[in-house]
């Protein structure tokens, strides 16, 4: 092979590599405005709109919510970002500050594509994952998928407690026979709780 061909193949290798590279750059910057996007500039496609919000720290997730002072209830949505085989929850817990006694509610899809969300109590730590009754009152339960993310909406209330709860939210990569499977036991999925102030 003459010289000036080697080079001209080695030129085009060159380029080849360095756009490739350049691509994967600007799809990271994307994927990372999307995954940064605060829950204060979020629009909801229902055009739902919510009066207070917060960013969680762990897990990719946001919770947005309502209080009504009238009925001493709160309206909530959660998002979190999941792939269409994993699940997600988020709860309340009345009594304690950690994944004991919360009162949760679950969601994932299901193999047609449709939601599949329901509330139940987290007795142990290894739950049976399947829909129960919960401690407090909750209604208008709805999930939806969409740009890598599940959202759970749901009305709690009357809060008969006050205002302030700690709450949990969690998820996992694997659903089974319709039942959440066991998520991970370190890192972000061990640092999901905090409490939290309705009226803040």
């Amino acid at each position: 092979m003459s010289i000036s061909k080697r080079s001209y193949i080695q030129c085009r290798t060159e380029i080849s590599s360095r756009t490739i590279f350049i691509c994967c750059i600007i799809l990271s910057l994307l994927f990372f405005i999307s995954s940064a996007q605060t829950c204060k500039k979020y629009t909801f496609p229902s055009n739902q709109v919510f009066h207070s919000c917060r960013d969680l720290p762990v897990l990719q997730a946001h919770l947005h919510w309502s209080y009504i002072p009238s009925t001493r209830s709160v309206h909530i949505a959660y998002r979190a970002a999941q792939t269409p085989k994993g699940w997600v929850s988020w709860a309340i817990n009345p009594t304690g500050a950690g994944m004991i006694g919360s009162q949760a509610i679950v969601a994932f899809s299901r193999i047609d594509g449709s939601m599949n969300v329901y509330p139940t109590p987290i007795n142990s730590y290894n739950p049976s994952m399947q829909p129960g009754a919960l401690t407090i009152p909750v209604s208008n339960i709805s999930a939806t998928y969409g740009n890598n993310q599940i959202t759970i909406f749901a009305v709690l209330g009357p809060l008969v407690n006050g205002t302030t709860f700690n709450h949990v939210w969690q998820e996992g990569s694997t659903v089974s026979n319709g039942i959440p499977q066991m998520h991970s036991t370190s890192g972000p999925n061990v640092e999901s709780l905090e409490t939290l102030d309705f009226l803040s």
